[in-house]
């Protein structure tokens, strides 16, 4: 399968910006690899990179090309994953963005559930926020996102829901401890710690405030969850997490959470991209975490 060889080291160049630097991760030498690119270039009729003193850039030709070897190099993927399950191997990798809130409990654990039965499953793991992980699916670098309140994407499919709501984490001895739920407005006048504002909870937050005109004090912003807990923990502030980010027994010594009455929810959702078939390690993982976060849906109400 040379062509396919070929079709990585073009996506490399594209992911680099930079025909040396693609060539020395690919370890193949310059020279070679831009002859590579000229015949093809040659072949289809059309320029597919705009060199440039600082590197190359895609074309219009060139995005579309890319486009192509992108989808070509995930069926090669898929077809790979199909024959080695038919051998009985059952290895794969799985390749999965997630939001930075499921990163430290959730994620890994159902990671590890389920390389107890498929112990030869390898995982790439992407941690980023909703936008940045849906244009990594896009751009076909991982099969499943499983992110809290996701753009609104044509070529996203849905696989599975799960309702979350906001939590506060504050310390145990802080004052509003004592109260088994929280309204947003109780915290302000308290120090609090908020995740930067890529996240789709600190979006909640803020358009909660814009609507109510609430003042809060925010003495931190972090693009670490990890760093907001320890911010938590040390510093006696507030910071808000979704249910599965804030599990109570993964929670540290010292750290309690606290529903919010008045914050509306959103969905953390599982997709894959419209239209393709997922390797089949990507969709034996999807299927696990389908049947997980169904078990954490609450139960519906009984009909009268």
């Amino acid at each position: 399968m040379r062509h396919l060889r070929f079709l990585r080291y073009m996506d490399e160049v594209a992911r680099t910006g930079s025909i040396r630097r693609a060539a020395e991760r690919l370890n193949v030498t310059p020279s070679a690899l831009n002859r590579r690119i000229m015949d093809l270039e040659e072949e289809l009729d059309a320029k597919l990179l705009e060199r440039r003193p600082r590197g190359v850039q895609l074309s219009a030709a060139g995005e579309v090309f890319v486009a192509y070897l992108r989808e070509q190099l995930a069926d090669a993927e898929r077809m790979r994953s199909q024959i080695e399950d038919l051998r009985g191997l059952k290895r794969g990798t799985v390749k999965i963005a997630c939001s930075q809130a499921l990163a430290h409990d959730f994620l890994p654990q159902q990671i590890a559930a389920f390389r107890k039965r498929y112990p030869l499953m390898n995982f790439e793991v992407s941690v980023a926020d909703h936008e940045r992980a849906v244009a990594l699916l896009t751009a076909y670098e991982v099969d499943l996102v499983l992110v809290f309140r996701p753009p609104f994407v044509g070529a996203l499919r849905l696989l599975t829901t799960l309702p979350q709501r906001l939590v506060a984490l504050l310390p145990a001895d802080h004052p509003l401890a004592a109260r088994t739920s929280l309204r947003l407005s109780d915290c302000t006048g308290y120090a609090l710690a908020l995740a930067e504002r890529s996240t789709g909870g600190r979006q909640m937050i803020e358009e909660s405030i814009a609507r109510s005109g609430l003042r809060f004090s925010v003495a931190a912003e972090c693009n670490s969850f990890e760093m907001l807990r320890g911010l938590v923990a040390h510093c006696g502030m507030i910071s808000f997490q979704i249910e599965l980010g804030a599990l109570p027994a993964a929670m540290p010594p010292g750290i309690v959470v606290r529903q919010i009455d008045d914050l509306a929810g959103a969905d953390m959702v599982l997709a894959q991209l419209r239209g393709r078939s997922l390797p089949l390690a990507g969709a034996q993982f999807a299927e696990h975490l389908t049947k997980a976060l169904r078990a954490l849906a609450p139960p519906k109400a009984a009909s009268s």
